[in-house]
């Protein structure tokens, strides 16, 4: 199952568990059962303190494997083969199920252990999915510190029957004791507001006790991390409030045109882009919405203030926003009562979940495209629907996809309606732009690829000038109409939407806020 080098890798790491961890297999006679069973092994040859155990009783789901601490009677479930995105996922679970010490703070250790109600976890994945192991990830170490919480992950692909009966058509899907907890990414913080209800309202009370910021930062994406290092850089006061670290660059499958890295992912520049935040002093406010930001020239204090959902309230001499963009929806019928059953917006993540089955893409741009030929090796067959007469994809990217025979592409073609029985998509109408006619597709999935929507709805009552699309009119410096509030990256005017120029207009707004700050005298302490 594992090459030579991983062996060796995951021998290493094993080196750090400091207890006994037990692999209980429960298996059937699939082919993933018999690579399930060869993994254990595999794994229990690297290390003395791993074993496994062999119990057909142990789960009613099969094939099963169990990663558990018999002294502390903690465990988590892998359901199918933890492979692809989620081999981290099963090594994390080894260490941490052996002792090996969590990268959290104490305070959400206590609050984890703290938790007094059995809580039994099924998290759905697909293991091309990049989401789903931040999402199991959490779980796994909720349960290897509270013996009551009980994690499995599950993969889509391995138990389609239950997938089917249970209608998840997005990943990663979280049941927690059986009813439906939450669908797409979720962090730790998330997680556990969600679970312990107090947790919020301590959350708002601590943030509304910070110390004004020189700069605040709105959004956690590409501009935003940016624009923290080139404001911490300066020996100010710096501070990030983000719903989710990494943004939409998250959600960014496989990166191939940032300068001096030839291939990465989204997950993994987020997490790299995270790391370098956080060696300087900044502080990292996230799981956090703002809804709405006052100037410094409207307040009585001389400090803008940024009002979060939470009801907390943060106060800087300067704001940069950075909040970036989100995948525009077609607003059609059917659109919304059928999300997450049907339509989808990662083909990553949920094209494993139409295995053998018809889906449509629709936009012909480079992410519909892409798409459409990542679809095409998983799904029965593609339809791409562009509205415009032309592809406005790469030529390269076009030649690929009209080389595959599954995927067929209609052009002058305008979605009317997605089409479903009141469960899940059965297919879509379009109107052929050329005659008007209505014609109709039958399908499972429809994946929307057809361009980005300024984060600004939270912007509308502010003095902050928008567009018409609704994006930030920003001058040369980065700076918006309003004096001591910046804006940088996919969320701005600044054209052509891409990681690499969202950093470097990051940065350019950190330095245009530090010029403002050095000649706007600070307010004077009450």
């Amino acid at each position: 199952m594992l090459e030579q080098n991983m062996k060796q890798q995951l021998q290493a790491y094993l080196e750090n568990l400091k207890t006994d961890v037990q692999l209980v297999l429960s298996l059937d006679d699939s082919d993933t059962a018999q690579k399930l069973h060869e993994l254990a092994y595999e794994i229990a040859e690297l290390n003395d303190k791993v074993s496994v155990i062999e119990d057909s009783n142990a789960s009613v789901r099969k094939p099963v494997m169990q990663v558990v601490n018999p002294t502390k009677q903690t465990s988590m479930s892998f359901a199918g083969l933890p492979m692809g995105h989620e081999f981290t996922s099963l090594v994390l679970a080894l260490l941490h199920s052996g002792g090996h010490p969590m990268k959290l703070e104490q305070l959400v250790i206590d609050q984890i252990a703290a938790l007094d109600q059995d809580i039994v976890v099924e998290t759905f994945i697909s293991l091309s999915c990049q989401n789903c192991p931040d999402v199991v990830q959490a779980f796994n170490m909720m349960a290897a510190i509270n013996p009551r919480i009980k994690a499995s992950m599950i993969d889509g692909a391995a138990f389609q029957a239950e997938v089917t009966e249970r209608n998840i058509m997005a990943v990663p899907t979280v049941y927690v004791n059986g009813e439906v907890f939450g669908q797409g990414r979720m962090s730790l913080t998330e997680i556990l507001n969600k679970l312990d209800t107090g947790a919020a309202k301590k959350a708002a009370a601590s943030l509304n006790d910070k110390a004004p910021f020189d700069v605040l930062v709105v959004g956690g994406g590409p501009a935003g991390a940016s624009a923290a290092i080139y404001a911490a850089r300066k020996g100010i006061r710096t501070g990030v409030v983000a719903e989710r670290f990494g943004g939409q660059v998250m959600d960014t499958m496989s990166i191939e045109n940032f300068i001096s890295v030839q291939e990465t992912t989204g997950p993994h520049l987020a997490a790299s882009l995270e790391e370098h935040v956080k060696q300087y002093n900044v502080d990292i406010m996230s799981e956090q919405r703002v809804k709405n930001i006052v100037a410094a020239t409207d307040t009585d204090d001389g400090y803008a203030h940024i009002y979060l959902e939470s009801g907390a309230i943060l106060k800087s001499r300067s704001v940069i926003i950075s909040t970036g963009a989100r995948w525009r929806e077609m607003n059609v019928p059917g659109e919304q009562e059928y999300r997450n059953k049907g339509v989808a917006y990662c083909p990553h993540c949920d094209g494993p979940l139409f295995k053998g089955k018809r889906t449509a893409v629709i936009g012909g741009g480079n992410s519909g495209i892409e798409a459409a030929i990542d679809l095409a090796g998983i799904v029965e067959h593609v339809t791409v629907l562009e509205f415009a007469d032309t592809l406005r994809a790469d030529q390269v990217l076009i030649n690929k996809a009209e080389s595959m025979p599954n995927i067929d592409i209609i052009k002058m073609a305008q979605t009317t309606e997605v089409v479903g029985d009141g469960t899940r998509v059965t297919g879509i109408s379009y109107k052929d732009r050329n005659t008007d006619e209505i014609k109709h597709i039958e399908l499972a999935g429809i994946f929307v690829q057809i361009g980005l929507v300024p984060n600004t709805e939270w912007l509308k009552e502010s003095a902050v000038t928008l567009t018409p699309r609704g994006e930030i009119e920003i001058g040369a410096h980065g700076n918006t109409n309003v004096n001591g509030i910046f804006a940088a990256g996919d969320v701005t005017t600044v054209p052509f939407k891409q990681i690499i120029i969202a950093m470097g207009e990051g940065a350019k707004a950190s330095l245009g806020a530090f010029d403002y700050l050095i000649r706007t005298p600070a307010p004077t302490a009450n």
